[in-house]
């Protein structure tokens, strides 16, 4: 069944192609123009910037030139690696870039119809459960020396991936508005599907072969299940961000994982390779086009002399572009700290049945009617209002004249900036209820009063009470609810907020820190959870556009609690939840079950005991019937 499609600014492409063509006039798109505001909302354009479409800058253009590839993409002036990866990814699944690249025959120059150019392309990207198609002209901006000033194809004559971006840039407001970002968004919003951070311990797994092992084979399912893949070498503290290592790798940077090969060596490797015969590598691609890696197996190195042509082509091991490079899987675990895995979603009926299915639910922290803005708390002891929670790590990369902040998901670290000490469990990486934390900086009394009165209007009709920090509004949040039935269930919990990025041209932008919590409840739950139980699962807070979280659950009920950090805030999200089995998921809206018809005849309920069960002991054993 296809998925709805949803028209950004309500442009239609195939209507205004008509439309133009009739004309016999280009199209010339209104809302992005070929003005500054388009590719910059803070720094001055360089000088020399012009606008130019694809007949200007060379004879025969072409949307794609011997197809599509990774070798396409060469990251321009623009901070966006993040973008550029995850594109190199997209570009080597054509069954994913013909959603994001649709009907692109119709699109592509044909040099003997002229006259049916309209110079109008349309893109689709993945948001918030929807796909929505972008429209753009084909004027691109051009530096003073005449070429592409941001991404452009190795082949001149090729303008898909500027095309690409450009769309992507309008959908976010201004070209400036991609520089910095996390490759896990773009993914999602190339592919609808979930990405999935994880950190990588790289003492544990040089220790541990078996650790070692099992990655790979996590990494090799994933991979062959047509899983989008990329990685990065996460900066120390203090450390420079495009730093570079003896190796050749760039910290801070986002590399493409294009192929996973387990390999069977000959008797001529075994000497350089170690005593077993198979070999784990994985092939990487730079997003900038050039090949960093010096190490084993990278360009020129004695294991590619010991090859013949064919022996490489056997075994798997090629190299489609400059900008790729083999290295071995413990290479890999001993530099690499951060990889991030898009697993996709099909919603067909013929889909394999060990694949995910998927259900979903959106929903809005709101606030009641009538009740005030949340007021921005203050703490004394930061000196500023506690009014951004940054829970992800903002790299700072400067290459050449490109400054890049990149936001990475990094589960284990503690959050930096203005959490409060006692708010965060540094061990367990999520927010901790006030009497498990440490001591807090104390808030002045006229501040206390403040937050005592606003939190007064966070009644029960508030859908944002903020995390479990919170326990008189933690339970206002909106709730949702599932059942695993039978046996032991492995889900994976996304919670997506929706994307600010396009709201920076007017000083906004910064996501939400974001969460939930997985309570289990009774089984004949029906209506909202009144008072907190048993905790069956939590994700970490971040401020980043999507949190997911991969947990085995026994059989039972369970309310799931998706929430922002601090009470009060507001925006929408969209709850997603994946299994093997298929598991119905609902929002629970009523605040206490609905009345019975006995009820009339009965006098009401003046007082409920829930009786928890901690242990019991000398219990015989029932007697079995007789046969």
């Amino acid at each position: 069944m296809p998925e709805r499609v949803c028209l950004f600014q309500e442009q239609s492409y195939h209507k205004l192609k008509r439309a133009c063509l009739r004309r016999g006039a280009l199209f010339q798109d209104p809302f992005f123009p070929p003005t500054a505001q388009s590719l910059f909302y803070k720094r001055t354009p360089p000088p020399g910037i012009t606008w130019k479409r694809p007949r200007e800058l060379c004879k025969d253009p072409h949307l794609f030139v011997d197809g599509i590839s990774t070798r396409d993409l060469h990251q321009g002036s623009l901070g966006n690696c993040w973008m550029v990866a995850a594109t190199s990814c997209l570009a080597s699944e054509p069954s994913l870039w013909k959603k994001v690249i649709p009907n692109h025959t119709e699109q592509e120059w044909n040099p003997k119809r002229p006259d049916h150019y309209a110079g109008i392309f349309h893109f689709r990207f993945w948001r918030m459960g929807r796909w929505t198609d972008v429209v753009i002209d084909d004027r691109l901006p051009v530096s003073e020396d005449g070429t592409l000033l941001f991404c452009r194809s190795a082949t001149p004559r090729e303008f898909w991936s500027a095309l690409l971006e450009k769309a992507y840039a309008k959908l976010n407001g201004c070209y400036e508005a991609l520089e910095g970002g996390n490759t896990a968004e773009a993914l999602v919003d190339f592919t609808g599907g979930v990405s999935e951070p994880l950190s990588l311990d790289r003492c544990t797994l040089m220790q541990y072969p078996d650790q070692r092992k099992s990655l790979f084979q996590t990494l090799s399912k994933a991979y062959s299940r047509k899983a989008l893949i990329t990685c990065a070498i996460r900066p120390e503290e203090g450390e420079c961000v495009e730093s570079v290592l003896e190796c050749g790798l760039v910290k801070g940077h986002a590399y493409g994982v294009t192929a996973v090969r387990r390999i069977r060596l000959g008797p001529y490797l075994l000497g350089s390779c170690g005593e077993t015969n198979r070999l784990c590598m994985v092939r990487l691609r730079n997003p900038w086009g050039m090949a960093d890696w010096t190490g084993a197996w990278s360009q020129g190195s004695q294991e590619w002399q010991q090859l013949r042509r064919k022996e490489r082509e056997k075994m798997g091991l090629l190299v489609r572009d400059v900008g790729e490079f083999w290295m071995e899987f413990e290479d890999f675990c001993r530099y690499f700290t951060d990889m991030v895995v898009c697993r996709l979603v099909e919603h067909s009926l013929l889909w394999p049945r060990n694949h995910w299915r998927e259900v979903r639910c959106e929903g809005e922290w709101a606030i009641p009617p009538g009740a005030a803005p949340r007021p921005p708390p203050y703490y004394p002891s930061m000196g500023k209002p506690d009014t951004a929670v940054p829970h992800s790590f903002v790299w700072y990369a400067q290459r050449g004249d490109r400054k890049e902040a990149r936001l990475g998901e990094w589960k284990q670290e503690p959050p930096t900036g203005r959490w409060r000490e006692r708010d965060w469990d540094k061990d367990r990486g999520r927010p901790v209820r006030r009497e498990e934390g440490g001591s807090a900086a104390k808030k002045s009394p006229d501040d206390q009063a403040v937050k005592r009165k606003w939190l007064e209007h966070l009644d029960k009709r508030s859908r944002c009470g903020g995390c479990i920090n919170h326990r008189d509004t933690f339970l206002h949040n909106p709730q949702f609810m599932f059942e695993v039935q039978d046996r032991e269930e492995e889900v994976l919990i996304c919670l997506q907020q929706e994307d600010r990025r396009m709201k920076r041209k007017e000083g906004g932008g910064e996501n939400l820190p974001i969460g939930f919590e997985v309570l289990r409840v009774e089984v004949n739950r029906m209506s909202r959870v009144q008072c907190i139980g048993e905790q069956a699962a939590s994700s970490v807070y971040m401020d980043s556009r999507s949190v997911a979280l991969r947990v085995t659950l026994g059989p039972g009920r369970y309310a799931l609690l998706p929430t922002t950090f601090q009470p009060g805030t507001t925006g929408r999200f969209l709850l997603r939840l994946f299994s093997h089995a298929h598991i119905h998921l609902r929002e629970l809206k009523e605040e206490l079950p609905p009345p019975s018809l006995w009820q009339c005849c009965l006098p009401q309920p003046c007082l409920v005991t829930t009786v928890h069960l901690r242990r019991a002991s000398g219990l015989c054993q029932p007697k079995q019937a007789e046969g």
